[in-house]
């Protein structure tokens, strides 16, 4: 997943001739700390709200003022996780998205990132949670997807955890089964550490409604 599936066109771009009241109007409107600005289609860089806060004569074009802008700019084939972590990193609310001549084309925000997180986390298919924890030299996704199939089921999605200082690391399957404890026990039979197993009824339904709240209140 790339950055220009991702791109969204919720949050339109300022202009350097927008005022600073305008700005500050549209960050409480989009509940968001930063905003694109454009010269013509040219990305120019992130306003931030401290910069909006502080002007002194805020009902100016923005352009008549020195901005400390950000740069955090990514190119439409960027990968997801990549966007994640500039996101993460910088504590931003949005990132735009450029072409080769950086022109702007949409941006993208924690929301789209959470629907886009949604999807390649399966977490609207139906099945369980196995937590394992294995050390780092016996790690062997392989060995842990042919256990799973061994069992008639599949794994969705894996995410892995290192634990800080150590060589141990906690592995995340999402698989489509309802009822894990055959495969648990199988696990356990050759060695496994299963830390935890989520597949109680209705836990998922839970977790859907759960992510379904959060997404209705960044609509909000």
């Amino acid at each position: 997943m790339i950055a220009r599936e991702l791109i969204s066109d919720e949050i339109p771009p300022l202009k350097t001739s927008d005022t600073g009241d305008k700005a500050r109007e549209w960050m409480q409107e989009f509940m968001v700390k930063q905003l694109p600005i454009v010269n013509n289609k040219q990305l120019l860089g992130l306003v931030q709200e401290e910069d909006i806060i502080d002007l002194s004569k805020p009902e100016e074009a923005l352009g008549n003022h020195q901005l400390s802008l950000l740069n955090p700019d990514m190119g439409e084939n960027t990968h997801f996780y990549d966007i994640v972590r500039a996101i993460v990193n910088l504590k931003l609310s949005l990132v735009p998205v450029v072409d080769q001549d950086r022109n702007y084309l949409g941006s993208i925000t924690i929301h789209d990132i959470l629907n886009a997180f949604s999807r390649i986390s399966s977490i609207g298919d139906t099945g369980g949670i196995l937590v394992l924890q294995v050390s780092q030299n016996d790690y062997s996704l392989a060995e842990i997807a042919r256990i799973v199939e061994e069992e008639n089921a599949r794994i969705l999605s894996s995410y892995i955890f290192t634990e800080p200082n150590t060589t141990e690391m906690e592995i995340n399957l999402k698989i489509n089964a309802s009822d894990l404890s055959t495969i648990e026990a199988t696990f356990e039979r050759f060695e496994y550490i299963v830390k935890g197993s989520y597949q109680q009824p209705g836990y998922y339904d839970d977790l859907k409604d759960h992510y379904e709240s959060l997404m209705n209140f960044l609509n909000v």
